[in-house]
């Protein structure tokens, strides 16, 4: 097997572990609608997906939010209670570690929002050690949509069997493996950590 030249990262599930169930629990006591409402909202409803799309910048989301729950606060406000629900997951972090030691260029790719990326970014140090972020919401595509394939390919500057794609989504491993990248499945630290040793990206 050819030994890749970078690897590519999902977030969510993967690098950091997330619950909207927790932003809907903080966000209830600031809103004026049913819990179920705002539950619908927040995590059954396209308006998330649209904005992790690119469909609607940060403001009209918010704005959108808070005329659809009453929501009682500022921006500021809205943002500390919707996305103090991620957290590191520590075998991976440590995982990324060892590959950055390495000197193996790594990339984080991601259907996400600009919300939670301000967030992450601020509060997690190690997520200022990538070697570049493609996020869905910056390219109105989301994964597995070709296109945002196409970007990682042009920020990395490689292709094909050059990524290892580690991903916790069927659909967006099979997209890069559809071109060319050596991708799997993520189910946990051990065994994403025992491919990355398959393929000498690891001791």
């Amino acid at each position: 097997m050819i030994r890749p030249q970078a690897v590519i990262f999902d977030l969510g599930k993967v690098l950091i572990e997330f619950d909207y169930g927790i932003a809907v629990r903080r966000l209830i006591s600031h809103c004026s609608v049913r819990l179920d409402i705002l539950q619908q909202l927040v995590q059954l409803s396209p308006l998330l997906y649209e904005y992790e799309a690119g469909g609607v910048t940060t403001d009209q989301f918010f704005q959108r939010i808070k005329a659809a729950t009453g929501f009682r606060g500022d921006l500021a406000e809205f943002h500390q209670l919707f996305c103090d629900i991620f957290t590191p997951i520590p075998a991976m972090v440590e995982l990324h570690a060892a590959l950055c030691q390495r000197g193996v260029p790594t990339y984080v790719f991601s259907n996400t929002n600009e919300l939670a990326v301000q967030f992450i970014r601020d509060r997690f140090p190690f997520f200022r050690r990538f070697q570049g972020y493609i996020f869905s919401y910056e390219h109105r595509a989301l994964k597995p949509d070709a296109r945002l394939y196409e970007v990682v390919e042009q920020v990395a500057g490689c292709r094909g069997s050059a990524f290892f794609y580690v991903d916790d989504r069927p659909e967006n491993v099979a997209a890069g493996q559809a071109r060319g990248w050596q991708a799997i499945l993520h189910e946990n630290a051990e065994t994403t950590g025992k491919a990355l040793r398959a393929v000498d990206l690891l001791d």
